[in-house]
């Protein structure tokens, strides 16, 4: 009788494999990634999402919290197309733009701090997560000199996602005139400045 109980448990498992949709596999043998599809309803939301999880991370490290500014979000959007008619995740522009100079052209007037970038499928709270174990993106996201944050992306219709997170101080306080030295992708910028 157990048996029986048993290999109709077996029988009954092997069914609702059989139902389930299997992952799809790309040719290196590893599962493709999922698409995480963005709609044009969806960017206050995402935005927003992001804004309110930097600062929780910023609240618990002490620091004051950031908020959306208008001009580096369209200088993080700007970036984020770039970055994918390029196809390489980079910091600077198809014009050699820096992370300095696309805030400057948006309008910017405070210091930028950093850029963090990233070429994924995941979502911005993944991405987000990814950053923070980085100790260089991490130390962009939660330096305590930034006030305002503009965070974009740009998706392919294949679905994947190039995310741009610039950090800077509040306008008016520190202006970008004279030399400037940024962290780029969190990475120090051995011995170099950018003009401001």
């Amino acid at each position: 009788m157990l048996r029986r109980i048993f290999l109709l448990g077996l029988a009954g498992s092997a069914l609702t494999a059989c139902g389930a949709p299997a992952a799809r596999i790309g040719p290196d043998g590893l599962p493709l990634p999922q698409v995480y599809p963005i709609g044009p309803g969806d960017v206050d939301a995402i935005q927003f999402r992001m804004e309110e999880s930097i600062n929780a991370l910023r609240q618990a490290a002490g620091v004051a919290p950031v908020a959306l500014d208008a001009e580096l979000i369209a200088s993080a959007a700007t970036h984020s197309r770039d970055m994918s008619v390029q196809n390489r995740p980079w910091l600077f522009g198809s014009d050699g733009s820096s992370p300095l100079d696309r805030a400057r052209r948006a309008g910017f007037t405070g210091r930028v701090l950093g850029e963090t970038i990233s070429e994924s499928y995941e979502t911005e709270l993944q991405t987000l997560a990814a950053w923070m174990q980085d100790p260089d993106t991490r130390a962009i996201i939660l330096d305590s000199a930034a006030r305002r944050m503009g965070f974009a992306w740009y998706q392919e219709p294949a679905g994947k996602i190039w995310w741009t997170l610039t950090m800077g101080g509040a306008p008016g306080t520190a202006p970008i005139t004279g030399p400037q030295e940024i962290r780029p992708l969190g990475l120090p910028v051995a011995g170099s400045t950018f003009q401001g």
